[in-house]
């Protein structure tokens, strides 16, 4: 598995975000069940959001986020930037070997 930090940046106005942000997170909470995603929060100040991702190909973590509803109303942008973890928590340990 190959891991990646996913930068999410609003291209829409706070509005707009907020209205379907509730469909965002729940489609992002499929990809915490399903075990591809480690963690996920907005920016401060909310100018965006990032997440840590875990897939098997950057095509992968690309397909999911083109499922978003940020991504399908065109309401951000993504930047997939994919990384070797060396150092992590032990109690990560099961979830970085994938």
């Amino acid at each position: 598995m190959k891991h990646f930090l996913v930068e999410i940046t609003y291209t829409a106005e706070p509005d707009q975000m907020a209205a379907i942000r509730p469909e965002h997170r729940a489609y992002v909470k499929t990809g915490f069940d399903g075990g591809l995603l480690l963690f996920s929060g907005p920016r401060n100040p909310m100018t965006g959001g990032l997440v840590v991702a875990r897939m098997k190909s950057r095509e992968d973590v690309e397909r999911f986020f083109a499922k978003d509803p940020f991504q399908l109303n065109k309401l951000a942008t993504y930047r997939f930037i994919e990384f070797d973890p060396v150092f992590f928590q032990p109690f990560l340990e099961d979830w970085m070997k994938g």
